[in-house]
């Protein structure tokens, strides 16, 4: 039949039983194919991941600024990387380094969520910040 009407026989389901099959210009099938996935492929937002670095000693105008940019980021739909290096005898005193996080936080407030809590890697504390859904 699909020879009669100049047109291929198209497998669409090889795993049913029994397999689904179509008669169609296998051509127009690839076609509207890779056009679904371009269409696809542009409306997909990609996440970038900004980085944002404290220290255990920030002045509180300098975590203001900081906080600011962050917030700007989490609007544009980014998530931010909050990164704390500790120094020689900083190591000792890691506890601050998380009030410092906290502090973080409760300047950003609603503009974005936790997603992964402050925790310490080396000489490094972590913390990861997600744009709050709406």
């Amino acid at each position: 039949m699909a020879i009669e009407k100049d047109m291929d026989l198209v497998m669409i389901s090889p795993g049913a039983n029994p397999p689904v099959c179509r008669i169609m210009d296998y051509n127009k099938f690839l076609y509207e194919q890779s056009k679904k996935q371009k269409e696809m492929k542009k409306n997909q937002k990609i996440v970038d991941l900004k980085e944002i670095r404290l220290s255990p000693t920030i002045e509180d105008h300098d975590i203001d600024v900081k906080a600011n940019n962050a917030k700007r980021f989490l609007e544009n739909e980014d998530k931010v990387k909050v990164t704390i290096r500790f120094r020689g005898r900083q190591n000792a005193n890691t506890n601050v380094g998380y009030k410092v996080m906290q502090d973080f936080v409760d300047r950003i407030g609603e503009a974005g969520v936790v997603e992964k809590p402050a925790k310490l890697e080396g000489n490094n504390m972590i913390m990861i910040m997600a744009p709050k859904k709406q």
